[in-house]
């Protein structure tokens, strides 16, 4: 073997080696059991080494769709993004549904109910890896997400809020919670261009200082993306940073490695 050759075949298989430490690992169901004697379904894929763990709920009515090939097949902004989290270094999970299959409506995410579902499936997460744990939530995910964080206090590592509700018409509307309470960094990302009637992004600004006891606060506007289509409180438009989410993870992940 020439020496040129050589040197092909070692860059080659550093190349190989790099992208396989960069393809997101597959992932599996978990029920986790919760009040009455149920479960709640949780999308989990592990990382050896991981930043930490993000725990993601997803707007809607909730849940990620089926499991194919261990990829979760919803198409919410935070689903369809769930391998670029993986690939940036952090391990996944996914808040679905119950084992009934119920529906997320504003007025369950705030429910006694909902939070005791959510403290069920961090204890579980928790018992599986001890890496810092941040709540993630997206759209009407954001409720699910913010309440949570102000029941868990120190349980967790932080908040990430991407299209917030702000609109007070909605129950659960962020600026009707407790958000002083919540002592942990929180990063909120919205896209200029949201057309969502829940998530304007004027309110935005406001709703940030409403997090008065945050050790870090940050808003990250997103621009780009597209095309958008469909209706605009959709996952395929602005809302759902359609056409630019691997950079709209990339704001998060790059905001979670250093809180500022």
């Amino acid at each position: 073997m020439t020496l040129f050759r050589f040197l092909m075949l070692q860059l080659l298989l550093l190349c190989f080696s790099a992208l396989s430490v960069a393809a997101p690992a597959q992932g599996q169901l978990l029920q986790v059991p919760t009040r009455d004697g149920s479960n709640v379904n949780v999308f989990w894929a592990e990382r050896e080494q991981a930043r930490a763990t993000v725990l993601l709920f997803p707007g809607g009515g909730g849940g990620f769709g089926r499991l194919v090939d261990g990829r979760p097949q919803g198409g919410n902004f935070l689903v369809r993004s769930s391998a670029a989290f993986q690939a940036a270094g952090y391990q996944v999970a996914i808040f679905g549904r119950r084992a009934d299959g119920a529906e997320l409506g504003y007025e369950d995410r705030t429910s006694p109910a909902h939070l005791a579902d959510i403290a069920d499936v961090v204890a579980a997460l928790k018992a599986r890896s001890d890496r810092p744990l941040w709540l993630v939530g997206t759209s009407r995910g954001t409720i699910s997400a913010a309440s949570g964080a102000i029941a868990l206090g120190d349980q967790i590592a932080g908040l990430v809020l991407s299209s917030s509700i702000v609109a007070m018409k909605k129950p659960g509307a962020l600026p009707s919670l407790d958000l002083a309470a919540i002592r942990k960094p929180v990063l909120l990302l919205h896209h200029e261009k949201d057309a969502c009637w829940v998530c304007k992004p004027q309110e935005v600004p406001a709703l940030l200082q409403r997090f008065s006891g945050a050790q870090v606060k940050r808003l990250i506007w997103a621009d780009g993306g597209g095309p958008a289509s469909g209706e605009p409180c959709e996952p395929q438009h602005w809302h759902g940073f359609v056409g630019m989410e691997s950079e709209a993870v990339g704001l998060i992940t790059d905001w979670l490695a250093e809180p500022r």
